[in-house]
């Protein structure tokens, strides 16, 4: 899946099967990005798609040098499995 990040829209998102997969965030703070929700069509789950989202807007936090507040349990569940990600992660 080619993720894109639709910065208007605030999400990252990728065409599946006819239809769209997406990872949708906030600004709640300067410098701060709270993804909020993740979202992957019933006949395109279970491949990965998730995983790819959740990589693609934990990629774009970091090279902007923002803090994340994983709101949705895929992103925490993602970045528990991928420690490398773990200095994002907003614990003020």
């Amino acid at each position: 899946m080619n993720v894109i990040h639709d910065e208007d829209d605030l999400r990252f998102y990728g065409e599946v099967e006819g239809d769209e997969a997406e990872l949708t965030y906030t600004y709640p703070d300067d410098k701060v990005m709270d993804f909020d929700h993740t979202f992957v069509p019933i006949q395109a789950r279970g491949k990965g798609l998730a995983d790819q989202l959740v990589k693609a807007g934990l990629d774009f936090a970091k090279d902007k040098g923002y803090q994340i507040i994983p709101s949705c349990p895929v992103v925490a569940a993602y970045v528990k499995r991928h420690p490398e990600y773990g200095d994002l992660v907003d614990n003020g």
